[in-house]
């Protein structure tokens, strides 16, 4: 089974090098995951590298804008449906995929795995012994996170689970996904550790949490780091050691 890497030209600190576009089949069909952002010469190279194969279908990991609003149009044009999840910002799935779908192409299939937390509406994609990992990890990096707490759940799942690869929407192909996923999992409960003592020491806000542990981060990526704290703070204060209050960014000890 073939799998081909069209790099999107978006890059940034949000985005790395670029979306990974994913073109997998063999050589009669294939499928596309993440076509990413619509953007003529993207689509372009897209196309090339699918050449005179059939698609089955253009599917989404996620609905965020650099990696879901080309599927469409992309669909349209090659004549396949478009699977995602849920609708989202320029997204409108013809298919949705819930856990455990499966999707057929080549003599073979992707077998569907919900993954939230980077997104509520996160997919993996299992083929074989590989999977397509979208934003849930990517390569040589750490991710924002919306919701810790089934995030880490997810990847608990994907703990359990045995893949020889790993190819991710951003960064390059983990090669031994195993030691990746556990530095994943310690990172974030490091950080839980982090983010408790700057609270027992005096930080009472999103901000100040953020400004004390990302202090080494540039100051361009502390929005996208507030997000993720945030996230850490809902665990928390579900885990009634924090008191947080969403609708002002406020944090409190829990009193001891």
């Amino acid at each position: 089974m073939r799998i081909q890497r069209v790099l999107a030209p978006n890059p940034g600190p949000f985005t790395g090098p670029g979306t990974n576009t994913w073109v997998v089949g063999d050589t009669a069909e294939v499928v596309v995951i993440d076509p990413g952002p619509v953007d003529f010469t993207h689509a372009a190279a897209i196309e090339a590298t699918i050449g005179p194969r059939t698609v089955a279908a253009v599917i989404v990991t996620h609905t965020h804008a650099d990696h879901a609003p080309l599927a469409n149009p992309l669909a349209r044009t090659v004549s396949a449906p478009a699977l995602g999840h849920r609708p989202g910002p320029d997204f409108e799935p013809d298919e949705r995929l819930e856990d455990g779908s499966t999707v057929a192409f080549a003599d073979t299939e992707l077998t569907v795995i919900h993954t939230p937390g980077h997104s509520e509406d996160h997919l993996c994609f299992r083929l074989g012994r590989v999977l397509f990992t979208g934003d849930h990890i990517m390569g040589g990096s750490s991710v924002m996170v919306d919701d810790l707490a089934p995030y880490l759940r997810s990847l608990d799942r994907l703990r359990a689970e045995s893949f020889d690869r790993l190819y991710p929407g951003h960064g390059p192909e983990i090669e031994d996904p195993g030691p990746v996923i556990e530095w994943y999992i310690a990172h974030r409960m490091q950080r839980e550790r982090e983010i408790l003592a700057v609270v027992s020491a005096g930080a009472r806000s999103v901000r100040d949490v953020v400004e004390s542990v990302y202090a080494d981060v540039d100051a361009s990526l502390h929005p996208l780091a507030a997000r993720s704290v945030a996230a850490h703070l809902r665990k928390l204060a579900d885990d009634q050691k924090v008191r947080f209050s969403e609708s002002d960014g406020q944090v409190r000890p829990v009193p001891t």
